[in-house]
């Protein structure tokens, strides 16, 4: 008992440290790409924001290299040319923006919340990829919610994480809340399910400063068609889809 307890204990250090070289790599290498990922907000869009996104791909695939997370992507053939779509992603770690929005094949938003823009310099590149939102206030939902069909009508996807926050619990999901697929019935945007893997297991959400590096990856699914389907039915598919394939590939 005692020799687990101390591996346990050495596990927990070791976890600090590498959750502090993941910090200083991570802002290290923020520093160098932030004035190339600045410029981008001087390019119209949808042209800008694909620059953008290129940028910050190049950006994860250094740090992930660097924090030792090897990352694979699949599906990426399911994005076809001149297509728009609404992306879903299950939410497990903060690690999952990082693992979902630069790897969209192509300009790409995210909804997230307006607190992380006040944050110095790096909030900049945060309102630059993404839709903001205050969740508790009900206008700004409300605004977000246009703001978010606007950016489809410029041909840009929109990345959305429908269980609204980190997944702290032992279930593969958490409920997914409504206002995806709203915004997919109402602008007749496909929805294309995507899966993240292993993300718990490196920046933990119930572990605060704990990093463990591991294989991580994302699987972009076939695009589901708005056509003949209430929200509400919407909601009910990709969840079951996203849950069949989560736990039928979680072991890979």
């Amino acid at each position: 008992m005692t020799g687990v307890y101390n591996m346990t204990q050495l596990k927990n250090i070791l976890g600090r440290i590498l959750a502090l070289w993941a910090m200083v790599s991570f802002i290290a290498t923020f520093l160098i790409i932030f004035i190339p990922s600045m410029l981008c907000w001087l390019i119209p869009d949808p042209k800008g924001q694909d620059i953008f996104i290129r940028i910050s791909r190049l950006w994860m695939n250094v740090w992930l290299y660097l924090v030792g997370c090897p990352f694979t992507v699949k599906g990426k053939e399911n994005f076809k040319k001149g297509e728009t779509y609404i992306v879903t992603c299950n939410h497990n770690s903060m690690l999952d923006v990082p693992l979902s929005s630069p790897f969209i094949q192509g300009p790409n938003k995210t909804i997230a919340k307006s607190s992380f823009a006040k944050v110095p310099l790096f909030g900049f590149f945060y309102m630059k990829g993404s839709v903001l939102v205050d969740r508790k206030n009900e206008i700004s939902r409300r605004q977000s919610f246009d703001k978010m069909k606007a950016v489809l009508r410029q041909g840009i996807h929109m990345c959305i994480y429908p269980e609204g926050t980190r997944n702290r619990n032992n279930e593969p999901l958490k409920k997914f809340h409504s206002g995806a697929f709203k915004l997919a019935v109402e602008t007749g945007t496909a929805i294309m399910p995507a899966v993240i893997f292993n993300t718990k297991r490196v920046l933990p959400a119930n572990k605060p400063f704990f990093f463990w590096p591991s294989k991580v990856a994302i699987h972009f699914l076939p695009p589901v068609s708005t056509a003949n389907l209430t929200a509400d039915q919407l909601k009910e598919k990709i969840f079951q889809i996203t849950m069949e394939y989560y736990t039928s590939h979680q072991d890979q």
